[in-house]
């Protein structure tokens, strides 16, 4: 195995740990996670679907560390989002929306769109934490260090050339 197979390994490792912990908490601890929640774990997801599609194709063509760097960004994006509605005062903080069920069901397409891009007041909420940190930095964290591994990564492959 080389060091490019082992580092693309270990990101696709990292991703999936993500998210077994995000369904963990979910359903085994009963946490409730918001719309922004749900969208770092899709791209938790997206990250480990373009790893596997890298695993599947060549590991070795520098294109697949690129474009899941960039979906490292857009989940740390998210994150960053998150944990900026968690810092608001009470009274700057938007308005609790409904679940992401009923916003499916209910509201045009665009608004729970705009729920998920930009999230509610429900994002700002604090329900579980670990050394001080929030989920919504624990994401961040995570996506660090997906970005880390895939940097990694693709130094691999252009060492090689």
């Amino acid at each position: 195995m080389t060091r490019t197979e082992l580092l693309a390994l270990s990101t696709l490792f990292l991703a999936g740990v993500i998210a077994a912990g995000a369904q963990f908490l979910e359903f085994v601890v009963g946490l409730d996670p918001c719309p922004l929640c749900l969208m770092q774990r899709l791209w938790v997801m997206i990250v480990g679907l373009l790893v596997c599609a890298a695993l599947a194709d060549n590991v070795h063509r520098g294109i697949y560390p690129l474009v899941i760097v960039s979906a490292c960004l857009i989940g740390a994006g998210f994150s960053l989002r998150q944990l900026y509605l968690q810092s608001l005062p009470a009274d700057a903080v938007p308005a609790c929306g409904p679940d992401l069920a009923y916003m499916i069901d209910v509201l045009p397409f665009a608004d729970t769109l705009r729920a998920m891009t930009f999230g509610t007041g429900s994002c700002a909420t604090v329900d579980w934490s670990l050394f001080g940190l929030s989920l919504a930095g624990w994401a961040l964290l995570g996506f660090a260090g997906l970005m880390l591994l895939t940097i990694g990564w693709w130094r691999t492959i252009r060492a090689a050339l």
